[in-house]
């Protein structure tokens, strides 16, 4: 029921990470930070990590009062998987739109959102829900929340270590991950929703 699965952990972690890029987002973070924009590595992480577990509950409750099971959705959300993994993999940008400048800080606006917790995120928990038990996504988020604070922290040496080739690599090798995987969220689950009409 709620135990732990390091299989189910580590891959969760996997699509969480691929969805997120946070490394695949170096280049835009680096663009703030010549603006003389302020990123909080800190507060970037836990906001993220809070807005991310509130919407892992509170979405499961939205889909019930609109009476949506999380099967439908799931195949949805993997359709949106889908269409992020072809966003990275032809290099074309759908969700992660830059926002018009603030006051000073990013912190918010559009690092933890859209960049962070965005909506391929969201859709993401969601669908994640079908196939993996809560514990371990919260683990995957966690984790994920951890490297996304070590990334706004060392942000220079990352740069650095990966270069631009390097950044580029990682964001089309991560979009073939993730096509594979909506594909396999969306036969899992159509597989269901059949057998529950049948």
């Amino acid at each position: 029921m709620f135990g732990l699965n390091g299989v189910e952990i580590v891959s969760a972690f996997l699509v969480l990470f691929a969805i997120i890029d946070v490394t695949g987002s170096v280049p835009i973070f680096l663009n703030l930070k010549s603006k003389n924009k302020i990123i909080h590595p800190t507060k970037s992480a836990l906001y993220s990590f809070f807005i991310l577990l509130l919407f892992l509950f509170v979405g499961d409750g939205i889909l019930n009062l609109f009476q949506v099971d999380v099967s439908s959705f799931a195949v949805a959300g993997a359709l949106v998987i889908l269409i992020i993994s072809i966003e990275m993999i032809l290099g074309v940008e759908i969700f992660k739109n830059d926002n018009p400048d603030g006051d000073g800080s990013s912190t918010l606006v559009p690092v933890v959102f859209p960049l962070i917790a965005g909506p391929g995120t969201f859709t993401t928990l969601i669908s994640m829900r079908a196939e993996y038990h809560i514990i371990n996504i919260i683990i995957a988020v966690a984790l994920n929340m951890i490297l996304v604070f070590a990334v706004l922290r060392y942000l220079d040496v990352v740069k650095k270590l990966m270069g631009a080739s390097g950044v580029y690599i990682i964001r089309k090798f991560f979009g073939i991950i993730l096509m594979a995987i909506s594909i396999r969220l969306i036969t899992s689950n159509m597989s269901a929703l059949i057998a529950s009409f049948s």
